[in-house]
């Protein structure tokens, strides 16, 4: 029993005492600091998630700046070409109108000069018959250009509707929120062109019948001028 406690009390001591161990005088065994190994371990991992940081912000920001060069990348697709060429065809038709044109000087001076409010008394008939030849003349051109301006409006609605197609198309493809908007703004500049096409179409028919209404208006006038004329001729009819 004592020599029990005995070694118990020995093993103590040397468990207690820091181990010195006399190595040949070629080499020594290292001391192991638990303590400071355990230290190193714990800055290590510390280190370690440091890193696992690091590398996970620049992740992000690669996220980031690929996130940004995809809402900057420029749509490829542009129907703005076909827009403006079939505006502009519209527009040539509408400038070709011949006779009173839409032009506010024009209309004053030719609607005056070809629909006078009154005839006087002199007026011939050769003159009168010249007048209501123009004022037909303008009432046929204008229903002429308007029915080529209807003409010219239906020719673009097939090449509007593929155009419509390919803009839905695209931007349901867009990869970012650039060309989502470069595609939105051409499909409301079809819209507007659309919108143009109509006012178009209505300026052309309105000219035409105004400038026939005005020449049914003008018959009555011209009718009257032309009876005094008769009436105020050496070779006016007498009752026999």
């Amino acid at each position: 029993m004592k020599l029990r406690v005995l070694g118990a009390a020995v093993f103590a001591v040397v468990i207690s005492t820091p181990l010195v161990v006399s190595r040949p005088a070629a080499a020594q065994l290292a001391v192991i600091d638990a303590s400071n190994l355990a230290e190193n371990v714990l800055q290590a991992a510390r280190a370690l998630q440091q890193i696992n940081n690091q590398v996970q912000a620049l992740q992000n920001q690669a996220t980031m700046i690929e996130y940004q060069v995809r809402n900057l990348t420029s749509l490829n697709y542009s129907s703005l070409t076909g827009i403006t060429n079939d505006l502009t065809q519209i527009g040539n038709l509408i400038d070709q109108a011949q006779g009173i044109s839409f032009n506010v000087q024009s209309v004053e001076t030719l609607f005056s000069r070809y629909y006078p409010q009154s005839y006087g008394s002199g007026t011939s008939i050769p003159q009168l018959v010249s007048d209501a030849q123009m004022r037909w003349q303008n009432a046929r051109d204008a229903f002429r250009q308007t029915m080529l301006v209807q003409s010219q409006i239906a020719q673009t609605v097939q090449s509007d509707t593929a155009k419509l197609a390919d803009l839905v198309n695209t931007s349901q493809g867009a990869v970012g929120s650039l060309q989502a908007q470069q595609a939105t703004n051409q499909l409301l500049a079809l819209s507007i062109k659309q919108q143009l096409q109509v006012q178009s179409l209505l300026a052309a028919q309105g000219r035409a019948q105004a400038l026939n209404d005005a020449n049914n208006a003008e018959a009555e006038e011209e009718g009257r001028a032309a009876f005094q004329t008769f009436l105020g001729s050496s070779n006016a009819y007498t009752g026999q």
